[in-house]
């Protein structure tokens, strides 16, 4: 079979975008995969939902919106004889720009991406900047893209989904789909220093509310205002990792130190929260935390300056087995063999509402964010939210993705200082809102510079940018809204927190934002009778 060329790919991209059906996608998706060769499945997959690399390595492209922009401008002025530009050559071209490092590195980038973009007919060169900057917009989802691995193969979609959640690597979820079928998926197992997603909740109002789902019972623990972290060991090795999957190990040697003491020998990984914490033991602001996470130089001094409290709240795989299925008070048994009892993270296990919501009382008086209450026969569901854990917070909150941002006026000109709030409808980000509130000068500049390196496009006064940076916003109240294609609007939003240590798919949904909404009709209906 010959190679299948990226104008293919282009083309699949634009039928993609061109239908809102969820089945006809996912039949375009399918007989692409079924018409290319087998060692192009995994490059396509990944090129088609503008990820390049697996979420869990830490290679990226590091090439900005200007680079971009001047490439583009150039492209194909020079070139008289076009060849075909296939999917694995582009595919190969994005590995080496990822790999181009150090000293003339900023002009082999460019230089690989004009050879691109000189053989680039307009729809090729157009999906190529989608996939660079990671926005394709063709209203595919990596679930999506999971549903047309199922179909192509005729395999469970439920066994493809955990084959990823395992694995983390979607197109080496379908490389073996395709070679080795279900049985080949079943084998895809999680293994020691490849990070698992985090398991998401879903947010509840009430203790009592909780204790009616889960029929009477359930585990209430603190939720601290720290980082998340899942940390690995295996004999004396001990790597830890960012809910972002990112390796964080070099930032944070203090907690390194204190896992390698735990004196159990057994191989496991473990999750909990990370808490900066300042001269009187209470919780510092999340930024300050921040600073520790993002340091690569002089670590030991910032150490000192800010030091880390560890909570671990689940046990994910111990002594050579993988624990994710097992219930949660299996999973927290073998946290207690593993870890020494002043790292867990504070809880209990009740009944009574009352007891929890007291509990709840004492969290946030010693400088915590409220409570998070899981089911106690619940597995843990990587990289999947719903209603085993729930997260309870005296101020509503939603976490929500920058879309774009507005040029501010007066004391904010300068400033991309109005900020377009989205959320995920399962094909694309939606708006639900703006603001300006919140933030400080400091992080005004900081907002600015950053989402100037996505940017993507402008109009006039509006920066539309590439939709990665999470922000926790709290309000009043959820609005219906006919301005916003989502058909909701936050009234009176403003950031409470940055949140660079999430992942755009960690934000909230449009789904959350309608139940959010009706719950809050129902609260208001109850008032009023």
């Amino acid at each position: 079979m010959t190679e299948t060329t990226f104008k293919q790919l282009a083309k699949l991209c634009k039928d993609l975008e061109a239908t809102t059906k969820r089945k006809e996608k996912t039949a375009l998706i399918s007989e692409f995969l079924k018409g290319i060769n087998r060692d192009e499945i995994k490059l396509a997959i990944l090129l088609t939902i503008g990820a390049v690399f697996p979420e869990t390595s830490d290679k990226t492209l590091d090439v900005g919106w200007r680079t971009l922009k001047r490439v583009m401008d150039r492209g194909g002025q020079t070139t008289l004889f076009r060849h075909q530009l296939t999917v694995k050559e582009v595919y190969n071209t994005l590995q080496e720009i990822a790999k181009a490092s150090g000293e003339g590195s900023r002009k082999q980038k460019e230089q690989l991406l004009e050879r691109m973009f000189a053989q680039s007919e307009p729809v090729e060169s157009e999906i190529l900047a989608r996939i660079i900057f990671g926005e394709m917009r063709i209203g595919v989802s990596e679930g999506m893209m999971l549903e047309g691995i199922a179909e192509t193969t005729k395999l469970d979609p439920a066994l493809v989904r955990r084959a990823l959640m395992m694995t983390g690597d979607i197109g080496k979820v379908a490389e073996t789909a395709v070679d080795h079928g279900e049985a080949g998926l079943l084998s895809l197992e999680a293994t020691l220093f490849v990070p698992l997603k985090p398991m998401l909740a879903n947010t509840a109002e009430t203790p009592l509310e909780v204790l009616e789902d889960y029929d009477g019972e359930a585990a209430f623990e603190y939720k601290y205002d720290g980082a998340r972290i899942q940390i690995h060991r295996k004999g004396d090795e001990v790597r830890v990792f960012s809910r972002r999957l990112s390796d964080v190990t070099e930032s944070i040697p203090d907690i390194v130190e204190i896992v390698k003491d735990f004196p159990e020998e057994k191989d496991f990984i473990i999750e909990g929260e990370v808490v900066a914490v300042g001269e009187n033991k209470r919780p510092l602001p999340f930024q300050d935390l921040m600073r520790r996470f993002t340091r690569v130089n002089k670590v030991e001094d910032k150490a000192e300056e800010i030091p880390l409290h560890l909570h671990l709240f689940d046990a994910l795989y111990y002594d050579g087995k993988l624990l994710i299925d097992e219930p949660y008070s299996h999973r927290w048994s073998i946290l207690e063999k593993i870890a020494p009892q002043k790292y867990h993270t504070k809880r209990i296990i009740t009944t009574n509402p009352a007891e929890a919501e007291a509990f709840m009382t004492q969290a946030i008086e010693s400088g915590h964010e409220g409570l998070m209450a899981k089911r106690l026969n619940s597995s843990y569901s990587p990289g999947a939210r719903g209603k085993n854990w729930y997260k309870l917070k005296p101020v509503e909150t939603l976490d929500v993705v920058i879309v774009a941002a507005d040029w501010g006026s007066g004391r904010r000109r300068g400033w991309l200082s109005n900020y377009h709030l989205g959320v995920w409808d399962g094909e694309e980000y939606l708006v639900i809102g703006k603001t300006f509130k919140g933030l400080t000068d400091d992080e005004f500049k900081w907002m600015t510079e950053h989402l100037q390196e996505l940017r993507v496009r402008e109009s006039e006064y509006t920066v539309h940018v590439k939709p990665e940076l999470v922000v926790e916003v709290a309000f009043n109240e959820i609005q219906k809204s006919p301005h916003y294609k989502s058909g909701y609007a936050l009234r009176f939003a403003r950031i409470t927190r940055i949140r660079t240590d999430k992942n755009p798919d960690e934000a909230d949904t449009l789904q959350n934002v309608s139940r959010l909404y009706e719950r809050q009709v129902k609260y208001k209906d109850k008032l009023n009778r």
